[in-house]
């Protein structure tokens, strides 16, 4: 019996709901805030919405110029809304990842297919590097998301002889442009900029990429990003120094902040970033060579959109400066590619979704062998947090396994859109697993916030200081603390709380100080009162 057109678009909305809230937003408090970034630019926020100054950025009351203001705005705002802080810092990534998703959906609809756009807003949401960077407190997925509304006006001006509505679009370009700049700084300029210019050369456009300088287009990105540049440096003479020298120059050029990579670095990362949509670059790869061997590639809008795969990846690429964060932008036109190629109509139906049920199954596989490791590495140093993450790490491997089989018997009804949407869903339910449950075993490895809730509770607004953390646990202490750490020296007063590490202790009784650990976390660092 066929199911009523209104019950089927009913449950088509509920799935999608559901791989998008499990992607972007379920788990986000499961765990504490992790690295050196997420808690500081969480406290930077968090500083912005007590204070109301939404002009300069503060980290512990000192102005911090690493990052223009959009994420600290957003998550301002969050701490505003939220009660809980993880929520608050981490749910404006998820925002901006929806919206990059919806545009992205509308580019596609508009210059291919509704097949296609419905099929890329199904691959988007669950590629991996989308769902992990839409949980992070952090400017990646801002910017990302900017800059793809900001590719995604450009389109509209550029890839049509005569554009539909082009003064709207021509506004939208230059606004979404000065959000993206407000996002992470000049950088947006040039990634724009790279790849349109690619386009252009390589297509012969040159003549028309110049429309996006139209004085509409000028002046909307000077009225969204000017006046927070304008008066953060009128207000804070060492601004432009701090922030154009050495945190965009200096970190291109030269590794200054110490993330050095090899130039390959960003091939396994983009790779990792299009999970589990990776081995369809495969048949996409295949269907661009053989438009390459065609007279008529130069008009095709796949051009425009592997430039802007490209340029970013070949940019980045070339920076002294390398985190994972930073190819974000290429990942939504890459899927997009991805999501062409799987609507090939000369491409068959089965052998397109066993791309993604092969990766779901090898996934599964590698998180299955993830479990044995932890069953046999009872009594091994440092064994504690993957035997804590055993039922996490089956329920994962169970739900990938189990995925990648039903992904593989949908091939054999012949529906290419079902083999993506279960695929995501697949993707989806596991992210719910990866963040409600395993990483939440795993978060006192991974995060202060379980020592900064004992040390809250047993010091108090005593004196508490660090010894031997890294700046990830350092910055997380702090914010969980709210209030700036000292580290330990010999001249510090006693009696005085402690947090460092298990090797820290170990060493600082090694030189005859007294630690008395305090019970209540088995986690990388630890809570000890010194006599």
């Amino acid at each position: 019996m066929p199911i009523p057109s209104k019950a089927r678009a009913t449950l088509i909305a509920l799935a999608y709901a559901f791989v998008v809230y499990h992607c972007f937003f379920t788990g986000l408090s499961a765990f504490g805030l992790v690295g050196p970034d997420e808690p500081r630019y969480a406290s930077i926020a968090r500083e912005m919405a007590r204070s109301g100054d939404w002009v300069t950025p503060r980290l512990n009351g000192e102005p911090w110029f690493e990052k223009p203001p959009l994420y600290y705005w957003s998550a301002a705002t969050g701490f505003l809304i939220f009660k809980n802080p993880e929520v608050a810092a981490r749910a404006p990534s998820g925002v901006f990842a929806l919206l990059a998703v919806l545009g992205v959906f509308v580019l596609a609809r508009r210059f291919y297919s509704p097949a296609v756009a419905a099929t890329v807003a199904w691959m988007l949401p669950a590629a991996a590097g989308m769902t992990g960077f839409a949980r992070a407190a952090a400017t990646d997925m801002p910017f990302a998301a900017c800059l793809a509304l900001t590719m995604v006006a450009a389109a509209f001006l550029l890839l049509d002889e005569q554009p539909a509505h082009p003064l709207a679009w021509t506004a939208a370009f230059g606004a979404a442009l000065g959000l993206a700049v407000l996002a992470k700084g000049p950088a947006a300029i040039l990634l724009t900029g790279g790849s349109v210019a690619l386009w252009a050369i390589a297509g012969g456009n040159i003549r028309r990429s110049f429309r996006l300088f139209h004085p509409i287009a000028l002046a909307a990105f000077f009225v969204v990003a000017l006046p927070w540049y304008l008066l953060c440096a009128l207000r804070n003479p060492e601004f432009l120094r701090i922030f154009f020298l050495e945190h965009n120059v200096e970190r291109f050029l030269t590794n200054r902040f110490q993330h050095q990579q090899p130039f390959w670095f960003f091939v396994p990362v983009l790779l990792l970033a299009v999970f589990p949509w990776t081995l369809l670059l495969v048949p996409a790869a295949s269907d661009a060579w053989r438009a390459l061997r065609s007279s008529e590639w130069r008009s095709s809008p796949a051009v425009f959109f592997a430039a802007w795969v490209v340029f970013p990846f070949v940019f980045f690429s070339a920076s002294q400066s390398k985190l994972p964060g930073y190819i974000l932008p290429a990942v939504a036109p890459l899927v997009l590619l991805i999501a062409l190629a799987w609507e090939k109509p000369e491409s068959a139906v089965r052998s397109r979704n066993a791309w993604p049920a092969l990766a779901l199954l090898l996934a599964g596989a590698f998180s299955l062998a993830a479990v044995v490791f932890s069953t046999r590495s009872t009594g091994l140093s440092g064994a504690a947090p993957l035997q804590r993450m055993e039922l996490p790490l089956m329920a994962l491997a169970t739900a990938l396994i189990v995925g990648g089989l039903a992904v593989a018997c949908v091939s054999y009804l012949r529906r290419a859109l079902l083999g993506v949407a279960v695929a995501s869903f697949v993707l989806a339910f596991a992210a719910g697993i990866a963040a409600n449950h395993l990483l939440r075993a795993a978060d006192p490895e991974i995060s202060s916030r379980a020592v900064g809730i004992l040390a809250r509770e047993h010091a108090g607004s005593a004196n508490l200081v660090t010894y031997q953390l890294s700046r990830a646990w350092h910055y997380g202490l702090e914010f969980y603390l709210d209030r700036p750490l000292p580290t330990w020296t010999p001249q510090t007063p006693r009696p005085v709380w402690l947090v460092t590490t298990l090797a820290g202790a170990y060493e600082l009784r090694m030189h005859g100080q007294k630690l008395d650990e305090v019970p209540g976390v088995l986690g990388r660092a630890q809570l000890y009162r010194m006599e």
